[in-house]
Parts: C-alpha cells; sequence; structure tokens
C-alpha cells in the first residue's frame, strides 16, 4: 500500500470525525491493527461494519481499505486458501472499477489473490500468480510501498515455479531498483530473498542475506521475531549449525496461534529430528494432524500434504507405523484436490514403501492381556500412539478393546478411522438395538466428529426410542439446529432418557429465546425427582434469573447453601465488587466492574460510552463460574476482582452517559467534582490515562489532561448535569468541556466548541 493512503486515512477519519461519526473513524485507524495484532474476533466484526457503511457513503476508496485489510487478516496469518479465493478474486474486481483504480491501495488487492492462491496451492497456481503480479508491478513503481509487497509474492511464485536462480535475480533486481528510487525493501522482500538462495543451495549467502535484512523495516512488525526464528533455523539446519539451529527455532507455544507457520516450522522440526536435536513425541503427531484438520477447513490442500509427509516422516522415527500410512491416505486425498500433483503420488508410494519396510515396536505383554495392560497404564505418561498399533488387531473383534482403540484414535485426531472400525463392529456386525447405551453414545460421538452424519441417522434408524431420539438430538446440537434439537431431545426426555435429554432439551430452547421454558425443562433437577450435578442447579439459577423466577432462584440457592436475606421479590443484595465481561460493539470483550447483587445478578458500577448496549446501573444476568482462578496468596487476593461473564441484560437502569474533557484540575477541585458527583448518585469514571495531554492555548505546553464519561439517572436531565458542571467548574484555571451535553441542552455550546479547539481536545 502507499504512503499517500495514510495521509487519506487520516484525512477520512477527521471528516469522520466532524460529520459526528465517531465510532466509524475510531474503527478505521484501528482494522490494520487488528489484522496484524491477530485480533480476529474484532476484525472480522469491524471490518465488513465499515465497508457496507462506505458502501452506503459512496466511498469506494474506504469499503477498498476495509475489505484488503479483512482480507489480509484472513490470508496471512490465518493462512486461508480457497475459502477466500472468491472473494478475493471480488476484490481485485471492485479495485479495477474506474472510482477505485487510481486509489493507492489498488494493487494490494492482487497482492491478496496471490497470496490467498499460494495458501490453496503454491506450485498450481504459480504462473496465474506469475501473471497477475507482473501485470500489477508493470503499473508501480519502486518508489511506491506496494512494489515490496508485489514483489514479495513474485518472488515467491517463482520459487513454486521452480525456477529458484530467476527468483534470485528477481529479488536482487528488485532491492536495487528501491534503492535507486531511495526507498529501502521491506524486511519480508529481504527475506524472501533469503529463501531464494537457500533454495537455489545457496545456504551460507541465505544466512548473510538474512542477517542483513534485519536492517529492513518489517511490514508485519507482529510476527517478524517469530518467522525470522524459523528461517533462520531452517538455513542454520542446512548448514549443519544444529544446535544454533535447535535455539533460534520458536518453541510451539509462540508458533501454535500462527497457522501461516506451521507448515515450515513442522518441517524444520523433523530436520532436526533426524539429528536427534529436538524431541519427537506423540503429542508433536496429535498436533500435526491438528494442523491438517485446520487446513481442511481453510481450504489448503497442498499445506495439508505438505504436513501429512512431515508428520508420516515424524511419525516412522517414533515407530508410528499405522499412523505414516493413515497420513499415507491423508495425502493422497489432498492431492485431488491440488491444481497441480506432480510428484506427489511417487512421494506417496516411497512413503508406503517406507511403511512397509518399517518395524513396528512389540506389544508389551501377550493380546489377550492388553486390554488390563492398557488399563493399568499410567494415564500420564503412557503414550497413546503406541498403544492404537498395539490394540489395532483386536479393534472390531474385542468389545474392550475397540472401545479404548478407537477412544485413542479419536483422541489422537484420527475419529474418521475410529468411527469406521466402531461402525463395522457395533452397527455391521451387530445389532445397534442390543447395545449398551454407552456404547451407542460414545459411536454417536464419534461418527459426529467424523462428519459422519448419514450413519447417525442410520443408527437412529435402528435404534429404539427413546435412544434414537437422543442419538439424532446429539448430532442437532453439534450442527447447532436448535429447533431440530428440541423437537428431539424432549422426545427422548418424555421417553425417560435422562439428563442428557433433559441438558440438550433445556439448552436447545435456551438458544431459541425463551429461559423461561428452558428454566423449566431443568426444574426437576432443583425439586430433587431428577438427580444432577451441582453446574445443573446453576444452570437453572442463570435461567431462572434471566427469567426473573425469583422463587426457583431461591430454591436452586437454597441447595447450594446459599443464603438469600430477601424472603421473596426480586433479589438485589449488596453482594461483593466483580468484573462482568461483556459484548463490545467492534467484537472485542470489554471488562466493566460491577457490585453483584445475587446469585447470578450484577449492577454495572461504571458509566459506558455512548454506542454501547450498556451502562452504569443497568442489572445484568451473569454466568456464575469464574473466568480466573482465586490467586492462592493473601496479598493478590486482597487486590484480586473476580471476573464473570455476562449473559444477557436483565433490567436497564435506564441512565444516560455524557462525555467531558479538558485539562486536569488540582488535586484538590478534582477530589470536589468527584465527591459531589458520588452524593447525588451519578456514576462517573475518567478513561484517560496518566499520559494523556491537551494543549495550553496561551503557551503551546503540554498539560496533563483528563476525559471520561458521567452517566445520570432517568430522573435527572441533562439540564441539571449542565448546570452542576458549570457551577463545580467555574473556579477551575483550565476549563472543563462537556460539548455533546450543552449541544444537547442549547447552552453555551460556542463556547465548549472553543474550549475544545483552543486546548486540541
Amino acid at each position: 500500500m502507499d504512503v499517500d493512503i495514510w495521509s487519506w486515512v487520516g484525512g477520512t477519519q477527521r471528516q469522520l470525525h466532524e460529520a459526528g461519526n465517531v465510532g466509524l473513524a475510531m474503527a478505521l485507524g484501528d482494522v490494520p491493527a487488528q489484522a496484524l495484532e491477530g485480533r480476529y474476533g474484532q476484525l472480522d466484526v469491524v471490518a465488513p461494519a465499515i465497508a457496507q457503511q462506505a458502501e452506503g457513503m459512496e466511498q469506494p476508496w474506504l469499503e477498498l481499505f476495509a475489505r484488503y485489510w479483512h482480507l489480509i487478516g484472513r490470508v496471512g496469518d490465518r493462512a486461508n486458501g480457497s475459502v477466500a479465493i472468491d472473494d478475493a478474486r471480488e476484490l481485485v474486481s471492485f479495485a479495477a472499477r474506474g472510482d477505485v483504480a487510481d486509489c493507492p491501495a489498488a494493487p494490494g488487492a492482487v497482492e491478496v489473490l496471490a497470496i490467498a492462491q499460494a495458501n490453496t496451492d503454491g506450485p498450481g497456481y504459480a504462473d496465474e500468480r506469475l501473471g497477475s503480479l507482473g501485470r500489477a508491478l508493470q503499473t508501480v513503481g519502486p518508489d511506491s510501498l506496494a512494489f515490496s509487497g508485489l514483489t514479495t509474492q513474485y518472488v515467491l511464485a517463482l520459487l513454486d515455479a521452480g525456477k529458484p536462480a530467476e527468483a534470485v535475480a528477481y529479488a536482487e533486481a528488485a532491492v536495487e531498483r528501491l534503492r535507486g528510487a531511495g526507498r529501502e525493501a521491506s524486511w519480508e522482500l529481504a527475506a524472501m530473498s533469503a529463501r531464494a538462495l537457500l533454495a537455489a543451495g545457496r545456504a551460507q549467502d541465505a544466512l548473510e542475506a538474512l542477517h542483513a535484512a534485519n536492517g529492513f523495516k518489517p511490514d508485519d512488525p507482529v510476527a517478524k521475531a517469530r518467522r525470522e526464528g524459523i528461517l533462520h533455523s531452517r538455513i542454520l539446519v542446512e548448514l549443519g549449525q544444529v544446535q544454533h539451529a535447535v535455539e533460534s527455532l520458536p518453541d510451539l507455544d509462540v508458533v501454535g496461534e500462527h497457522p501461516r507457520d506451521w507448515v515450515e516450522w513442522a518441517q524444520v522440526v523433523h530436520r532436526l529430528s533426524e539429528q536427534d536435536a529436538i524431541q519427537n513425541s506423540w503429542q508433536l503427531g496429535r498436533i500435526v494432524r491438528q494442523w491438517m484438520s485446520y487446513f481442511e477447513t481453510m481450504g489448503s490442500p497442498r499445506a495439508r500434504v505438505d504436513l501429512a509427509f512431515t508428520g508420516a516422516r515424524l511419525a516412522l522415527r517414533r515407530q508410528g507405523v499405522w499412523q505414516a500410512r493413515l497420513l499415507a491416505d491423508l495425502a493422497e486425498a489432498a492431492s485431488r484436490e491440488l491444481k497441480s500433483a506432480e510428484g506427489v503420488a511417487e512421494r506417496i508410494a516411497e512413503l508406503r514403501a517406507e511403511c512397509d519396510a518399517a518395524v513396528e515396536l512389540p506389544p508389551p505383554g501377550p493380546e489377550a492381556e492388553l486390554v488390563a495392560y492398557f488399563d493399568a497404564a499410567d494415564g500420564r505418561t503412557a503414550d497413546p500412539e503406541r498403544w492404537v498399533g498395539w490394540l489395532w488387531p483386536l479393534s472390531g473383534k474385542d468389545l474392550e478393546a475397540t472401545r479404548r482403540h478407537t477412544t485413542t484414535l479419536g483422541f489422537l485426531g484420527y475419529a474418521p478411522t475410529g468411527a469406521d472400525v466402531y461402525w463395522q463392529m457395533a452397527a455391521v456386525q451387530g445389532d445397534p438395538a442390543q447395545a449398551d447405551p454407552e456404547d451407542i453414545a460414545y459411536l454417536t460421538g464419534l461418527l459426529i466428529e467424523a462428519g459422519q452424519d448419514e450413519r447417525v441417522h442410520d443408527l437412529a434408524a435402528r435404534l429404539k426410542a427413546p435412544a434414537s431420539h437422543l442419538a439424532l438430538a446429539r448430532l442437532h446440537r453439534a450442527r447447532e439446529r436448535w429447533e431440530e434439537t428440541a423437537d428431539e431431545a424432549e422426545k427422548a426426555a418424555k421417553g425417560g432418557a435422562g439428563l442428557e435429554s433433559l441438558r440438550l432439551w433445556s439448552g436447545a430452547v435456551q438458544q431459541l429465546g425463551d429461559n423461561v421454558r428452558a428454566a423449566e425443562i431443568l426444574r426437576p433437577i432443583i425439586d430433587g425427582d431428577v438427580e444432577g450435578e451441582e453446574e445443573d442447579i446453576w444452570r437453572v439459577i442463570v435461567l431462572a434469573t434471566a427469567a426473573e423466577d425469583w422463587v426457583t432462584v431461591r430454591k436452586g440457592a437454597a441447595r447450594l447453601g446459599m443464603p438469600i436475606q430477601s424472603p421473596e421479590g426480586p433479589i438485589e443484595e449488596e453482594w461483593h465488587l466483580i468484573r462482568a465481561i461483556l459484548p463490545a460493539p467492534d467484537g472485542s470483550q470489554r471488562e466493566v466492574l460491577a457490585v453483584r447483587t445475587g446469585p447470578a445478578t450484577a449492577r454495572l458500577a461504571i458509566p459506558q460510552p455512548r454506542g454501547m448496549e450498556y451502562n452504569a446501573g443497568d442489572i445484568v444476568v451473569i454466568d456464575p463460574r469464574p473466568l480466573e482462578p482465586v490467586p492462592e496468596s493473601e496479598e493478590e487476593k486482597e487486590n484480586f476482582v473476580i471476573p464473570f461473564a455476562g449473559v444477557t441484560m436483565l433490567r436497564p437502569g435506564g441512565y444516560t452517559s455524557w462525555f467531558f474533557d479538558g485539562a486536569a484540575p488540582t488535586d484538590e477541585e478534582w477530589s470536589e467534582f468527584d465527591e459531589l458527583m458520588a452524593e447525588r448518585g451519578w456514576p462517573m469514571w475518567v478513561y484517560s490515562d496518566k499520559n494523556y495531554t491537551v494543549t495550553h492555548p496561551g503557551t503551546g505546553e503540554q498539560l496533563p489532561g483528563v476525559f471520561g464519561w458521567i452517566a445520570i439517572p432517568p430522573d435527572a436531565s441533562p439540564t441539571e448535569l449542565d448546570a452542576v458542571l458549570d457551577d463545580v467548574t467555574e473556579t477551575w484555571v483550565h476549563p472543563l468541556a462537556w460539548l455533546d451535553l450543552a449541544r444537547e441542552v442549547g447552552v453555551e455550546a460556542e463556547r465548549h466548541e472553543h474550549i475544545v479547539k483552543e486546548y486540541g481536545l
């Protein structure tokens, strides 16, 4: 993206502020940070909302900006593949429109599409990427920041096309062109040059190039250290500097949340394991399998194939032959989705030959005693991968062995294989109607996890009621089909299926918005007619609270030994301070100090900015399970405020918030101000920190500033607040501004506008 785009963004923000669209202006500036910092919950809400508003405002550049960064957040760190290609193609078409093509950000659309294609199948899309990137590079020069990004992707496409020498030459020429224009390459382009040198067999040159890249500024500063560590380790392995490679490689907990790095990280780990320089454990195999599943949902068959081969090689070194065979099958299945599968079939055949030649570990005892050995194994130290191999000869024949074998297969990420084995034994060779309910429950769970929904329907058709209804309720619950879940779970419950059916039924009804009915369904647990657990009682309390069924809440509290002072009516007591975790409009979460007023209620104590769906004085329903454990030390306990998740609004307090801003007064003046707000019961909260400053209108020096919100109850008027603020601040050296309030009441709005302008608020 060109540097001019940031000037444009700043100008657009000012325009939005002046037009009163403060929320959109603030969100616009934060979108790139959301994409690069991994705040995807916010990004996935905010960016589409900005794009939609921009379309309505007929601001196509703004729409392009929001859509670009949203896609960068998807195809970048999250490594979306084919699931993002159509959106990327649409963005390219949008960027080519006459009213958008001149936008400095327009070439970025081609970059996004190239990344999505590389994520899907780099070699398969190599030629198409070279064509589109080449055309885009003809329209921008090295004076544009788009040049580095497009060039980086062009070099990667050359590598995927099997042209490392050309990639090296192109990268070096691009760096020289940038120098000639008085610009520096991005760190990403310099690092891609090192990758090209490594692919060309010039590992020492690659190492020197990577070291030289440290002087360049990264486009993605958040990811730089992590990505540099992986590449550095990979180069060092090639140079035989194994110990230094281990030291450079980021730990799993560093890369675990960054799919873009998984394939390369796993490949480096494999190389290090060949030198016995790093632990190769069953846990690593399980993680690789999880990563493959992620890339399946993202439409990235090339990553799945690469991880399958890496995972299989790692498994063979652990003598996990069964896993290597399954990974060969998964590689073959993924290869059918590749645009170019050249050489893959040969690699699969080679892998299978290695599996055939591998020696498997002998079991720890006679086959007839393996179940007993399994049960006696230490659950913390036992290797589940080895047990899968040892139990395999018995699985599908012996019920107890099959249960353990398929359970372990599912745990290691091979639920479909376990489902096939269990299905064959329970539904093909056996009669599900005669099976133990525990076996049916587990088989249903395996089939659901494996995505074998047709088999669940088949299974249910062969079961008697209420088991048939319970099986379908489990399936519908997993697929979030709430009406179907409620229907089948109700039939199961009325047929005597027990506690699980009640939980499924109640949960589905709650999802459909009927808290009263959801609480009634679980009422037998409170009455003692059905044996439940403590969490079930709490669930009834939460549901009954949301429905304001205070009789049931009190009954549930009594079951838990929790004293309630008032005998009837709403429970509105003063318990203790908590942190209520509530949703924010941008998709993030917000902590709000509140006073717990009952088993599952809290009253918000802090005024909230305009645009929030809650404010001080509101009563909210909370989930009584603490989100963080209480600290053990007395010193930490003293300052610890327990966080609870907000569930729903119970009763709005009707408070309205008003913003204030200005130079900070003296401690004495502020104390008087604070006490006056407290006396009137008007919650006030300072949102600024010690770094906030304003400009002295006379000298231009920076003064400590303060801004925040005051909330007034419905029986207080804005005019009353304006008068109180005017009275308490009239003797302050520097005036306070409350512009929105002044405009609302129509009193001295021009004076407040002047303060805002004078102090640079």
